[in-house]
């Protein structure tokens, strides 16, 4: 794992050790300069997978190898010999809690000890935490926009970069307020609930119920197996009656389709409606199917509509589901959940809400695991101190200004229990409290001091990484999804509205003022 790092990262080590400076210590920052999707938050997450590094950082016999035919000739044997030794037993990792709502240019870790190591940490820590954070944070906005009580479903599998771009996103999508995903090895690995039916293949490739076999269910209740086909048939006669489609018009081979399904798993079954014609075929298929199975005892868990206008067509299927119920006496018939597919998006779940609808599942595939509204949240990882002196990089983009020396970062609350602002305060000041009027100056606005007044203040990082040990106790991750939408709801409407939110102020005190102008001058 060592060797997932750029080459720059390699040579500037060795640089760093031609010149005797590979020990002096160091202090380093991960953040993110802009907030994703046009919002103002983001969902730090991350943390885990890369203390899991932290704790194997090494170079192996075999990397090292490699290393020598890599670098150039000249580089020093015992530069090699050095590297060999390499673990991370002399580095410090503060952070945020994994899942915690993280705003731009706020430092969400911070990693200390000897520069050399600081700077071989730098592009995996990034890579590991970069898409964490961001299929996170775009779950949480699909999360937002559903509401809490609508499930949600990843399914971006057959989509995403690559079999690790899947299971990350299947990983960090539950962490931002997904509730179950298809994918099958994330459920083995990380304990997330595995959800999944049928696709339009099987159906599609039944033509008739003489290929049903076998055709017998046990009722629920025991007694002797009943042909569910004829039952079915029976039933589709008395749905059509009641819907006035034509008889003729429900295909076949999806009636038997269904049936085959509903006998492999009567406790289980879910209905793809879109295959032919979801009023004249499928939905009438469907509800013989699952009245044969009530008769037998048991109740179908579901439909799903993965074509043309969803919203529509679930306000139909209600009504012809709510329809068979009354007309059949079976309560429960017109309360079975019905899920939708089909290239969601933001744009989908809002067309949804201002149309209103009957959905109550949400499968999400392409464009919550490729985020592509922001392919990337743009961490970086920039050096803030060394051997005790503070760092500052300047450049022609403001933007790119780096806040120099090792912090502590603070969230001030307001009465009503919203975060209304992150201070950035030097190691070794006086922690700000409760009731205490600050003065600060805002990032954006330097020219200028404010005064704030916090109800509550909360320092946000904890020591998670000392000795080469995990030293606090890490949360299950169903625990991180609860922090994360715990969260994600401290934040005040006007924060967390994903469309022309009100900006979060990030601020820092005077005497880090005073030392980035004292860097700034100095550079001149």
């Amino acid at each position: 794992m060592a060797l997932l790092t750029d080459l720059y990262q390699l040579t500037m080590a060795y640089g760093h050790w031609r010149t005797g400076r590979h020990r002096l210590p160091a202090a380093a920052e991960l953040f993110f300069r802009c907030g994703p999707f046009r919002g103002t938050f983001a969902l730090a997450a991350g943390l885990a997978e890369g203390l899991r590094y932290l704790r194997a950082f090494r170079f192996s016999a075999a990397d090292v190898a490699y290393l020598r035919s890599v670098l150039p000739s000249t580089t020093e044997d015992a530069f090699f010999d050095y590297l060999a030794t390499l673990d991370a037993s002399e580095v410090t990792v503060s952070a945020v809690p994994e899942g915690s709502v993280v705003f731009a240019r706020v430092p969400f870790l911070q990693v200390k000890g000897p520069l050399l190591v600081v700077q071989l940490l730098e592009t995996t820590l990034l890579c590991l935490v970069n898409y964490a954070s961001l299929v996170a944070t775009n779950a949480a906005r699909f999360r937002l926009l559903a509401g809490p009580d609508m499930k949600l479903m990843e399914i971006g599998l057959r989509r995403a970069q690559g079999p690790d771009g899947a299971l990350s996103a299947s990983k960090y999508s539950y962490i931002g307020g997904f509730d179950c995903t298809s994918n099958v090895l994330a459920g083995k690995l990380y304990g997330i609930p595995v959800r999944g039916t049928v696709a339009h293949s099987f159906i599609m490739s039944f033509t008739s119920l003489e290929e049903v076999q076998p055709r017998e269910l046990l009722p629920r209740a025991g007694g002797e197996p009943v042909d569910l086909a004829s039952v079915a048939e029976s039933w589709l006669w008395r749905v059509c009656e009641l819907l006035q489609t034509p008889l003729e018009k429900a295909n076949r081979g999806e009636l038997a389709a269904f049936v085959a399904y509903a006998v492999a798993f009567p406790h289980d079954f879910q209905g793809l409606l879109d295959t032919y014609c979801v009023m004249r075929s499928g939905l009438p298929n469907f509800c013989a199917v699952a009245l044969a199975l009530h008769q037998l005892g048991y109740r179908a868990i579901g439909v799903r509509l993965d074509s043309g206008d969803l919203a529509q067509q679930s306000k139909e299927t209600r009504r012809v589901l709510r329809a068979c119920g009354a007309h059949f006496q079976v309560p429960w018939f017109g309360t079975i959940p019905i899920a939708v597919s089909n290239d969601i998006s933001e744009q989908s779940l809002e067309e949804f809400r201002r149309e209103g609808s009957e959905i109550d599942m949400i499968g999400v595939g392409t464009n919550l695991v490729t985020c592509p509204l922001q392919p990337s949240l743009g961490c970086v990882y920039k050096l803030v101190e060394v051997n005790g002196s503070p760092c500052l990089k300047l450049t022609e983009d403001k933007e790119k200004m780096t806040i120099p020396g090792t912090k502590m970062i603070y969230r001030l609350y307001d009465a009503a229990g919203h975060p209304f602002m992150d201070l950035m305060a030097l190691e070794g000041e006086p922690s700000p409290r409760a009731g205490q009027e600050l003065v600060i100056r805002i990032l954006g606005q330097l020219g200028e001091t404010s005064k704030v007044m916090p109800t509550t203040v909360e320092p946000l990082h904890r020591t998670y990484f000392r000795d080469g040990q995990v030293c606090e106790l890490l949360p299950s991750l169903p625990e991180v999804r609860t922090h994360a939408q715990a969260s994600l709801s401290s934040l005040s409407p006007a924060h967390r509205r994903l469309h022309e939110p009100q900006p979060y102020p990030v601020a820092v005190t005077e005497r880090l003022h005073g030392l980035l102008t004292e860097l700034q001058q100095a550079s001149q």
